[in-house]
């Protein structure tokens, strides 16, 4: 058995076809404003890529990059006059900040109809009770990957390895929770969230028919942890002698029914879904 290929990149292309089409029906573009801190290269490199996509699907973008010495007063400053704007519909301030800025007073300064990221404690709150404004990325462009692929998550036992609050936790509330007109994304099945010190855990992920690598901890999924046909997801971004690496290990493509690729995979659909945000946002916001 070799495994189907999860692609995000091809379905992150036709999603982005489908914001295109919607942008170009409006009187103003959506706006999407992102804010970097500092150096950190693989940040400078998501947020290239975000502005990038922003441009190729008719978004507005704005990027601000500040120096690494920002103080947090002058950063919150910032948010302050983007969250007046009304030409910008999102924000994004990339993480991680320098040691000096607290990262949850700048999330919390968000205006949550702008939190794009879904981030911000109201929004987080809303999603727990299944009537988000937005869904979180990643958890949405794994959700969206496993939908369009035609791989049923209702009923189904699916194991999450890793519980962040960027991806294992919010996803595992999508994926619990009943689908309604309200929360259309959410997936009707039975969920574990378990993690690198989880007891027996490979036993737990061969119980699984979906199973999400979400641990950052490069190949730590092996071909005895996995379900033969089971659907299998892999988050993970690990930079290994320079080379990105996800959280599955090559093996399991022997075993898996279905396995997204990194990179080629959630990659692209976590930008993707911050694009369907901001046009949500646009749309909240303005009508």
């Amino acid at each position: 058995m070799t495994a189907r290929r999860l692609d995000g990149k091809e379905l992150a292309k036709a999603m982005r076809a489908e914001v295109a089409a919607e942008v170009a029906k409006r009187t103003r573009p959506p706006g999407l404003a992102a804010v970097i801190v500092g150096d950190n290269p693989a940040s400078h490199v998501y947020v290239r890529n975000k502005h990038k996509a922003c441009s190729d699907a008719g978004l507005a973008s704005w990027v601000h990059t500040l120096p690494a010495d920002t103080t947090q007063p002058q950063l919150l400053e910032l948010v302050a006059k983007l969250n007046a704007d009304p030409a910008v519909h999102g924000i994004l301030v990339q993480l991680p900040l320098p040691k000096q800025i607290d990262e949850d007073a700048v999330i919390r300064a968000i205006d949550p109809a702008k939190d794009v990221d879904c981030f911000h404690p109201m929004n987080l709150g809303l999603l727990a009770a299944g009537h988000p404004r937005y869904y979180p990325c990643t958890p949405h462009g794994v959700l969206q990957m496993l939908h369009r692929n035609g791989i049923e998550t209702a009923g189904e036992e699916i194991v999450i390895v890793g519980r962040s609050n960027i991806v294992g936790k919010p996803l595992a509330l999508m994926l619990a929770q009943k689908k309604t007109a309200k929360n259309p994304a959410a997936g009707d099945a039975t969920v574990t969230i378990a993690h690198t010190r989880t007891q027996n855990l490979a036993e737990v992920c061969r119980r699984a028919s979906i199973l999400i690598a979400a641990a950052g901890s490069p190949r730590v999924i092996t071909a005895d942890m996995v379900k033969p046909g089971a659907a299998v997801v892999d988050v993970g971004t690990n930079s290994v002698d320079g080379k990105l690496m996800g959280d599955v290990h090559e093996s399991v493509a022997e075993v898996a029914g279905w396995l997204s690729p990194v990179p080629g995979g959630v990659g692209p659909m976590t930008i993707t879904m911050l694009l369907v945000n901001t046009l949500a946002a646009a749309k909240a916001i303005e009508g």
